[in-house]
């Protein structure tokens, strides 16, 4: 028959048998013929052509395994045996299924979040000619930084706008938060997102517009006095209602006019992964732009015949001209030395730039190396139970082997069992990593409320579940399957087991299981007391000045009503009107706030000595608010003016570095001159205990000179300066009653504000992470082992009845066989736990940067996770010996 007809009579499958059987028949009838024909007797003949045709079941199989259409039957068929095997064994079938689900899904949710931050390219055309234009290196403290993604000056963008050879278009960004204001109601302000682009933005990423138009040159000429502004979709949506775009509706941002003339694409989120916009706005460069100030990125799209590499060389060649046209004035001779030699490099950027993959990538990646671990010694226990249930079924196996199946055809049902469970596991998994996955982005999302970040299940999820999947169903599938298809038919039908020596071969097979497990979860316990213990070290962290009860407030407010030259006794007034709000106890200025992730540091001279030190101008109560002693010298005061000798206070870690053994009371340090910050003598009048400076993690403390904030030099640019409060109150109460009193003095100035312990705790929410996640999944690996380990001492026990009857018979004591089980289980553990050390001192130094006041190699940890692997060995052998101990040795003997 041909493939069609094939094909055709899989529908009709009764007929289909019929003909295979009628096919087999008359070949034994021809050969009966030929046999009579040759003189044998009838009955004899017949069985000669029996036993030369083999068995037809056999012969069946071999039909059916190279006729396609057949064989794709009998996969069908091998499915629905499978199916109403677990349908029979339902709670085999949930324990395998939600195992591998937890499993699968845990590793999913994880990568689908390393997906979305790494590894997703940009929504923009031909992302992969995208690069990043920055210097190699950063500007190594020189300068000021405004963000995260600020890598050059505006001076640096206009000479590569110039010249850009290895690049067919570039444009600068950065990225901003800017006070919205709708109408004519000043009070009616609301904070908002936007980018600053230049004019090749929007043609270099390729991107048109949803509705409206987007930025061009009149918008550009216009760049620094108002003129139109882009909308994300997101915000059109929600806060325009998604009606029509005139080009006409005004917002002020920032005190400047804009129109609104178009809306984004849905899916361009912008340039930073995890950070939506609300606004693009022209970047404004005026002809005054502060060379030192680095506060723009640039990106361009590469030329044909052009890479990454070729394009780093002509940018790191052009980098003397580019750095030597805008040097900035007023540098000392180091800094200006060091600007000249700074190098461009070109780095790709189809998947953008992002915080959120800078401070969390190797964690996630520790994460997910961790519940891959997990998954494993899943699949470990998974094997053990199909050991299990494969010798339950030997005398079914045998039988079938006895009726002519081949050991392929039981090789391949067996494996597709194993595949059942890994597809069932794979698809309940996505479901749980969506879960997942939005869990871990709401608790990152506690701490940061502008993170915008969404998953996708798209073709790399789907692949990478699909190879979790197979390759679970490998581990935990293909060994059962192999020895239950290498199994004896004439023994196992004789004595019910399918091997001569079966139980020691099954047993040594699950014992190297549970080694296995032991080991990788001392791997995970390792891991997770590290990181445990890493947490606990940061939280105690004592950081030398008052934490809790101190609130930083930050103050925007308009230059047209405020001046440069009215600020300073501006920012004075406003600190007394804060002090001066019911439950506020103290306040001060200070121009970077202590533990908000900030720096500010000068080059100095001691003497004919060299050296650096980070510097911070406050007023006379900073110390006070924050709780800090004096323990030499003075305080400031209200004499130490911009008229008076300059004067400073250093921590302790200052004097150890530059004056040892001295008494620093007297000296002088002199600040090397930067744009806007002349070389200044100050005198030390003050010495104070060490404290933290910009972040908990800080591993050595930093040397810190703190100066009078009415000595801030006039030249420079104050808007930063911060109001460091006190309070008994909480946060958010005496946020709120601040903002009332000074909007009543002042509607003009908008005040923000953040607690300081909320802030640190905020900090460690990646350490927290690792610490939480870490912990549960090394709690479920003990737990996974200790069920792995009951399993195989409740099968030794099993097996050994006959043996451990004899031994109580012969007087052995109840103690002794305790003994005897537990030590098999000890020499396992000792096994895994030896294995495991070595694997978690190799693997561990990968998490050396993510450790805190540790060590990778620390003894505590080590002896802590074997002790606490003891314990969980102890508690999955005590119970099958306690019961070996027990056993009736008569009983025993009768039974076997």
């Amino acid at each position: 028959m041909n493939l069609l007809r094939r094909i055709a009579a899989l529908f009709r499958r009764s007929s289909l048998d019929r003909e295979i059987a009628d096919e087999l028949q008359a070949h034994l009838a021809m050969r009966t013929e030929d046999n009579i024909a040759a003189g044998m007797p009838p009955d004899v003949a017949a069985r000669d052509a029996r036993l030369r045709f083999g068995s037809p079941t056999a012969t069946r199989e071999r039909v059916e395994h190279v006729d396609v259409a057949i064989g794709l039957d009998s996969f069908w068929r091998d499915i629905r045996y499978a199916i109403r095997g677990y349908c029979n064994a339902p709670l085999f079938a949930i324990v395998a299924v939600s195992t591998l689900a937890l499993g699968i899904g845990a590793n999913t949710a994880i990568f689908q979040l390393l997906n979305e931050v790494r590894l997703r390219s940009l929504p923009i055309q031909h992302p992969e000619e995208l690069v990043d234009i920055r210097i190699i290196g950063g500007n190594q403290g020189l300068g000021v930084s405004d963000s995260f993604y600020s890598s050059l000056t505006r001076p640096v963008w206009q000479e590569i706008e110039r010249s850009h050879e290895p690049l067919s278009a570039a444009f600068a960004w950065n990225f901003d938060f800017q006070n919205m204001q709708i109408g004519a109601n000043v009070n009616d302000v609301h904070a908002v997102r936007s980018i600053n682009v230049s004019s090749q933005f929007f043609s270099t990423l390729g991107l048109e517009p949803l509705t409206g138009r987007l930025l061009g040159p009149e918008d550009m000429a216009a760049a620094c006095t108002g003129s139109g502004a882009v909308v994300s979709y997101a915000w059109w949506q929600s806060q325009m209602g998604g009606r029509a775009i005139t080009g006409a509706e005004p917002v002020v941002l920032n005190g400047v006019p804009y129109r609104i003339v178009g809306v984004t694409p849905p899916r361009f989120f912008g340039l930073a992964v995890g950070e939506n916009f609300d606004f693009i706005t022209p970047l404004c460069i005026p002809s005054n732009a502060q060379r030192e100030h680095f506060d723009i990125s640039v990106m361009g799209r590469l030329a044909p015949g052009w890479n990454v590499d070729r394009a780093t060389l002509w940018f790191t060649a052009a980098s003397k001209g580019i750095f030597e046209a805008t040097l900035p004035q007023g540098y000392g001779t180091k800094s200006t030395e060091q600007f000249r030699n700074f190098k461009l490099g070109a780095y790709a950027a189809d998947s953008g730039v992002s915080r959120l993959r800078h401070d969390y990538d190797s964690s996630l990646w520790i994460l997910l190396g961790i519940t891959g671990l997990v998954l494993l010694i899943a699949c470990a226990n998974l094997a053990n139970l199909m050991l299990a249930r494969a010798s339950a079924r030997q005398r079914e196996i045998a039988l079938r082997m006895a009726l002519g199946a081949t050991r392929t055809r039981l090789f391949r049902q067996l494996l597709l069992e194993s595949g059942l469970l890994a597809l069932f596991g794979a698809f309940l998994g996505i479901a749980l990593a969506q879960v997942f996955s939005r869990l871990l982005i709401r608790v990152l999302a506690s701490t940061d409320e502008n993170l915008a970040l969404s998953v996708h299940t798209d073709w790399r999820v789907l692949l990478f579940t699909s190879g979790i999947a197979v390759l679970t169903c490998t581990i935990f599938g293909t060994l059962p399957a192999f020895r239950a298809a290498k199994a004896d038919p004439i023994h196992a039908l004789k004595t019910g087991d399918a091997h001569a020596a079966g139980h020691r071969e099954r047993y040594s097979l699950q014992r190297l299981m549970v080694v296995m497990q032991v080991a990788v979860s001392m791997v995970l316990l390792v891991a997770a007391l590290l990181f445990v213990r890493s947490f606990r070290n940061l939280m105690t962290v004592d950081p030398g000045m008052r934490e809790n009860g101190i609130t930083v407030g930050g103050f925007l407010y308009p230059t047209s009503t405020i001046t440069p030259d009215h600020f300073e006794e501006f920012k004075h007034q406003l600190v007394d009107e804060v002090r001066s709000v019911p439950g506020v106890s103290n306040a001060a200025i200070v121009t970077m706030a202590p533990l908000s992730g900030g720096s500010w540091g000068h080059l100095i001279n001691i003497g004919s000595r060299e050296g650096n030190s980070h510097f911070t101008w406050v007023s006379p109560t900073y110390f006070a608010t924050m709780g800090i002693p004096i323990v030499s010298g003075r305080g400031f005061n209200d004499n130490d003016t911009a008229n008076s000798p300059r004067v400073a206070i250093v921590n302790r870690a200052f004097v150890d570095r530059y004056f040892p053994g001295e008494n620093p009371l007297g000296k002088t340090i002199r600040t090397q001159a930067e744009p806007r910050y002349p070389a200044t003598l100050f005198e030390i009048v003050g010495v104070i205990p060490n404290t933290l400076y910009s972040d908990i993690h800080e591993k050595s403390i930093e040397t810190i000179a703190f100066v009078p904030a009415r000595q801030f030099p006039p030249e420079a640019d104050g808007r930063g300066t911060q109001l460091v409060i006190a309070s008994s109150l909480p946060s958010a109460i005496i946020s709120e009653e601040i903002k009332r009193n000074i909007r009543a003095k002042h509607p003009e100035v908008r005040m923000y504000f953040f607690d300081v312990h909320e802030r640190v705790l905020k900090s460690l929410l990646k350490e927290r992470l690792l610490a939480i996640l870490s912990g549960f999944f090394g709690a479920l690996a003990a737990i996974l082992v200790m069920v792995g380990l009951y399993g195989v001492v409740s099968y030794l026990v099993t097996r050994r009845r006959n043996e451990l009857g004899i031994r109580i018979a012969l007087g052995s004591t109840r103690s002794r066989i305790v003994s005897l089980v537990m030590g098999e289980a000890g020499r396992m553990l000792l096994v895994g736990t030896l294995i495991g050390t070595a694997i978690s001192l190799a693997v561990t130094r990968s998490a050396g940067s993510l450790l805190f006041g540790l060590k990778t190699w620390d003894p505590a940890t080590i002896a802590f996770a074997i002790t606490a692997l003891a314990a969980v060995a102890f508690s999955a052998s005590f119970l099958p010996a306690f019961r070996a101990a027990r056993l009736d040795p008569v009983d025993a003997l009768r039974r076997e």
